[in-house]
């Protein structure tokens, strides 16, 4: 017998420990050279756990759920063993709040065609509703199950009966911004007002344990404004065609909205400061974090150098980073840094919010939806295109007049784009 071990990789070093998701193979059962056995979630990201080695997948030190570090040994593979040959000791390795009498919940991604696998965080509520990957329609890349997905099936009633009549479950309207309960088991009679008890993911942890070091830490002011969006509507419209055809990608309105807050963290570089201690620090780059939202909750991701990409290179890699959140795929070094941020409520409708600055960075815009509206032009009462622009600051290093005249200097470079061109 020639034993390989699998570990788990290498965390971030501001990541401590991670939690063990759906193992994708069972005990005895044989293992291809870098076929995925599981994910592991971090508080940032999900992580992949390839085979080492090719063999028969010998015992699972750690199961579903469990709680791991760097480096910890949590399977074992026979290089030279025979499917189904090894004992099934894995079944020790569940987490320890299991008791004999709960049902062991089905797998939720083991092979099969590709709209049998559900991503991460719907991996975890399949299995915790014992409900099938392949019970529930997927409407991910390739047919992928999203939480979305699971959510929407689940308040249905597809629950745990899904799983011997797929073609019952009712199509319903998924609701990812609000959670879904599902009816309770017979066991608990609740009545007509059911309850359901989910643990947070270690990405939703950590968001809450950041917002409120944010604003315990940080003199949060926010100062608003509002901006005319015809021009670069406008501009959108004349060039929108030709930008496609020689980029392969869309005009969208957060290339402008980047373009237009690093115009103004130039001109006031302390928007672009962080809090050390008692220092000052004052970046030379511009990072820019994009807000994303994905199954897992709320990602960061960063745009390096943003002073430096064209709007094809922002539209292009905005549009990566929301494809990789749906899919889980978001790499730590994508989402660690960043010297500002910009929130877009605005991608679902927020008229006007009070963005919450990302630690360690002091100030971040929020962006919201573009509505027509009465303004006063020359005397004369007329229709635009209005956005309300939201700067939340850290006011212990950003006084009223930056930050008022940073977010004026975003406007006017929003109500005329030429600006961008000629850097005034």
């Amino acid at each position: 017998m020639a034993i390989v071990e699998v570990k788990v990789p290498q965390l971030s070093e501001s990541v401590a420990e991670a939690t063990m998701l759906t193992w994708k193979k069972k005990a005895g059962e044989a293992v291809a050279v870098d076929e995925i056995l599981i994910e592991i979630e971090t508080d940032k990201v999900v992580l992949e756990v390839p085979a080492p080695a090719a063999g028969v997948l010998a015992e699972i030190v750690q199961g579903d759920g469990a709680t791991v570090v760097a480096e910890q040994l949590i399977a074992k593979i026979d290089t030279e063993g025979k499917a189904g040959a090894a004992a099934p000791a894995a079944a020790a390795a569940a987490p320890a709040a299991a008791t004999a009498s709960t049902p062991a919940p089905a797998p939720a991604a083991v092979g099969g065609s590709k709209g049998d696998v559900a991503m991460p965080a719907a991996a975890k509520l399949l299995a915790e509703n014992n409900l099938s990957a392949s019970a529930v329609a997927g409407s991910g890349k390739d047919g992928r199950v999203t939480k979305g997905d699971v959510l929407s099936a689940v308040a249905g009633g597809a629950v745990k009966a899904a799983v011997a009549a797929p073609s019952a479950i009712p199509t319903g309207v998924p609701t990812k911004a609000l959670p879904q309960v599902s009816a309770p088991a017979a066991k608990e009679d609740l009545g007509d007002r059911p309850e359901q008890r989910v643990p947070m993911s270690r990405l939703r942890a950590r968001v809450a344990e950041r917002l409120l070091q944010s604003q315990s830490t940080n003199a949060i002011l926010t100062t608003f404004n509002e901006v005319n969006m015809a021009p670069v509507m406008d501009m959108r419209k004349k060039f929108q065609d030709a930008f496609t055809k020689e980029h392969g990608v869309k005009i969208g309105f957060m290339s402008f909205f980047v373009k237009a807050a690093v115009h103004a963290l130039k001109k006031f570089p302390v928007l672009n400061a962080s809090v050390d201690g008692n220092d000052i620090v004052y970046h030379g780059y511009f990072d820019i974090g994009i807000a994303v939202g994905s199954p897992r909750g709320l990602v960061v991701p960063i745009l390096r150098n943003a002073d430096q990409m064209s709007f094809a290179d922002i539209e292009k890699k905005i549009a990566e980073f929301g494809k990789k959140a749906a899919e889980g795929k978001l790499g730590i070094e994508e989402m660690t840094g960043g010297t500002f941020s910009i929130s877009n409520g605005g991608t679902f409708g927020s008229m006007m919010s009070t963005p919450i600055i990302n630690p360690p960075q002091s100030a971040i815009l929020g962006v919201h939806a573009t509505k027509d509206r009465a303004v006063v032009e020359n005397g004369q009462i007329v229709v635009r295109p209005m956005n309300y622009l939201a700067m939340s600051y850290d006011h212990r290093i950003i006084d009223g007049r930056e930050a008022v005249l940073g977010l004026v200097a975003m406007k006017d470079a929003l109500e005329d784009p030429s600006r961008l061109l000629f850097d005034i």
